[in-house]
């Protein structure tokens, strides 16, 4: 009787996902009741670090290049969904306000790329919020799903706000991290807002910690392993999806020796054209920031690997380009094999893993690492989009 119970809760989570996915064409209904991404927004920390109900849909994506002593390599990804669900309020008028009613959508999805190992392991995980089962809080000081968690120990004197562990279990491997932000919250875009489509709205509130110094331990098939190096925090908050005429993006997240570094995002219009809302922030080594504009950087595709598993063709080398500053970078990985496939039906695949970066500014050579998101190349994105 239980396990039916549980069968009907996750179908009826999926129904979910696969109810609030929207487009340009139904934009107007699906956001009625949730709060647009507007100019002027006042960020505030460390309540922005948390949860943001009022807004349809958030994330929080952690990623990291890692090594041990003796330089065996990882990568690992750990992402954070929130969606809000449609009928929420009429759910809570029906049942009283119980605190099973499903009002958001939980999803997360946990990576780890053995590089030295050749394996990409992954999982991921639905939930609804229930009795503390999944939520993202500024009174915990926490964003979580089930056993998978960032804890913060919250604390103003800090560059980022305080300090996080992050940890998470799967069937083969686990994570214990210790992170520190190096550099204060950089807020993307202008005016508070990184503008996706023409229209008031269109747009996310978006914020990095861009260099979280990372000391840790991971498990993996019983093996222990210390592990540092840095990692990187997105988190963003917003209401509208993609145009209709938008098939994806391509986006990354460079680290370079010098101790800067660039987000870069290239939304794609259906055919592979870049969108002129691509955009992008160059972090100076003492954190100031510059907004980057599609007219600011290039970023061109090279090499192609097919994906066995969803026929997937996903560019795995890249070159980009910032003329303003005289930056020039060639982008590969390690390991091509760092496709998430997803296991549901509302879930989307794509591909997000740890690279290298050969670069020069100025004429001064500079290397790195980084991470590389590539969504859009396996179908329409369906879920939390």
């Amino acid at each position: 009787m239980r396990n039916n119970s549980l069968l009907r809760v996750k179908r009826a989570l999926l129904a979910l996902l696969l109810a609030t996915n929207t487009n340009a064409a139904d934009a107007s209904a699906k956001h009625d009741g949730y709060r647009l991404a507007l100019p002027g927004y006042r960020f505030e920390f460390p309540r922005d670090h948390f949860n943001h109900p009022d807004f349809q849909t958030e994330w929080w994506y952690y990623t990291g290049n890692l090594r041990t002593a003796d330089g065996r390599r990882f990568g690992f990804e750990l992402t954070f969904f929130r969606r809000g669900a449609d009928n929420g309020a009429a759910v809570q008028q029906a049942s009283g306000g119980s605190v099973w009613d499903v009002r958001d959508v939980w999803m997360a999805h946990l990576a780890l790329s053995d590089i030295h190992g050749g394996q990409f392991l992954h999982a991921e995980r639905l939930n609804r919020s229930g009795p503390g089962i999944a939520g993202a809080d500024l009174k915990q000081a926490r964003v979580w799903n089930g056993n998978w968690e960032t804890q913060w120990a919250l604390d103003p004197s800090l560059a980022g706000g305080g300090t996080q562990r992050l940890k998470a279990v799967a069937e083969r491997f686990s994570f214990d991290f210790a992170l520190t932000s190096d550099k204060p919250p950089v807020i993307h875009g202008t005016d508070g807002v990184s503008q996706k489509a023409e229209g008031a709205g269109k747009a996310s509130h978006y914020i990095s910690l861009t260099r979280l110094s990372t000391k840790g331990e991971i498990i993996l098939d019983g093996k222990h392993f210390s592990v540092e190096g840095a990692s990187w925090m997105d988190h963003e908050f917003f209401s509208h999806q993609l145009e209709s005429d938008q098939s994806g993006w391509d986006w990354f997240s460079l680290q370079l020796a010098d101790h800067s570094e660039f987000m870069l995002f290239r939304l794609r219009r259906k055919g592979g054209s870049p969108d002129p809302f691509s955009a992008g922030t160059y972090v100076d080594p003492q954190g100031r920031t510059v907004h980057l504009t599609a007219k600011d950087f290039t970023v061109t595709p090279g090499k192609i690997w097919r994906s066995p598993a969803t026929g997937g063709n996903y560019p795995i080398e890249w070159m980009i380009e910032v003329p303003s500053i005289r930056f020039k970078a060639t982008l590969h990985t390690p390991m091509v094999q760092q496709e998430l496939t997803s296991n549901s039906r509302s879930g989307t695949s794509y591909w997000e893993g740890a690279i290298d970066v050969e670069a020069s500014r100025l004429g001064r050579s500079l290397q790195g690492v980084g991470y590389l998101e590539m969504t859009g190349y396996t179908g329409p994105i369906t879920g939390l989009n």
